[in-house]
């Protein structure tokens, strides 16, 4: 049953959830590739550190879930693959499903699967594609008791943001949010919003699904931190951040400042203390 998995998830204490994204090597760019071209030390490193879980391909997934240790985090993993993320689209677009995906996280004991949904200006076939997917994952993730984490990505154009800019208009975020959730959902992994004041309202179209707030790219620890808490504080249920993380010149130390923050309501300047 999907609430079994669910639990080793979300922190029983505090209702939240810290996930690490380090399933980028997946989508062929090799910028993807800092602080993770050692990705079995770079998930050692990370599981010593304890974060609630570690977003993985299936490929990957095997080094962490051969872990031989209780209380590790838990498995997400990435179910599509796609070719969205350089400074130019291809001529061809594509997010495609791995095979038998709610069957391979079964067998992998992931505690949940992960699945985009593209808002890229003037590509509707590629959202097309993306709902495809979302609709034949929800049937068989309820069928066999796996929460769906769907990840609603509106892009700023790809010439002018180099293949990775978030487009944070809350007019924006809000109505592919509400698609997400329409569409079955368990869990949103959502961009914040430009103005983190206003993200109560992504929160409130969630009507009631966790929302965990995407890290983006790298910025000042101490901004992560802030930006962290205000989330926090705007009804967010926990974040995914990865290249925050595995960029970072410690990342095990940035992964428990991020945890006292999420899950001990440590203020930023005193989760700073954890990197000195």
């Amino acid at each position: 049953m999907k609430s079994a998995r669910l639990h080793r998830l979300f922190n029983p204490r505090t209702g939240r959830c810290f996930d690490v994204a380090i399933d980028h090597g997946f989508f062929n760019e090799g910028s993807f590739l800092a602080g993770i071209e050692n990705l079995p030390r770079a998930i050692a490193t990370l599981v010593a550190a304890g974060p609630d879980a570690i977003q993985l391909t299936v490929g990957q997934a095997p080094h962490l879930q051969g872990i031989p240790a209780r209380g590790k985090p838990a498995l997400v993993l990435r179910t599509d693959v796609a070719n969205v993320y350089g400074p130019r689209l291809p001529r061809t677009l594509f997010s495609r499903m791995i095979d038998d995906p709610v069957g391979q996280a079964v067998r992998l004991d992931a505690a949940c699967v992960v699945v985009n949904l593209f808002c890229i200006p003037d590509q509707p076939e590629l959202a097309d594609q993306c709902i495809q997917n979302v609709m034949r994952l929800k049937s068989v993730c309820d069928r066999c008791g796996m929460p769906l984490m769907v990840e609603p990505l509106v892009f700023q154009p790809n010439a002018k943001s180099g293949g990775y800019g978030v487009d944070g208009d809350p007019e924006k975020i809000i109505p592919l949010v509400r698609q997400a959730v329409e569409l079955g959902a368990d869990i949103i992994k959502a961009d914040p919003t430009n103005d983190i004041s206003v993200y109560h309202k992504v929160v409130e179209t969630a009507g009631g699904i966790p929302v965990l707030v995407r890290g983006g790219g790298r910025a000042p620890e101490a901004e992560v931190l802030a930006r962290t808490a205000a989330l926090l504080q705007q009804g967010a249920a926990g974040i995914v951040y990865g290249r925050n993380i595995i960029q970072h010149p410690q990342p095990a130390k940035i992964t428990r400042a991020l945890m006292a923050v999420v899950h001990d309501g440590a203020t930023p300047s005193a989760a700073l203390a954890f990197l000195q």
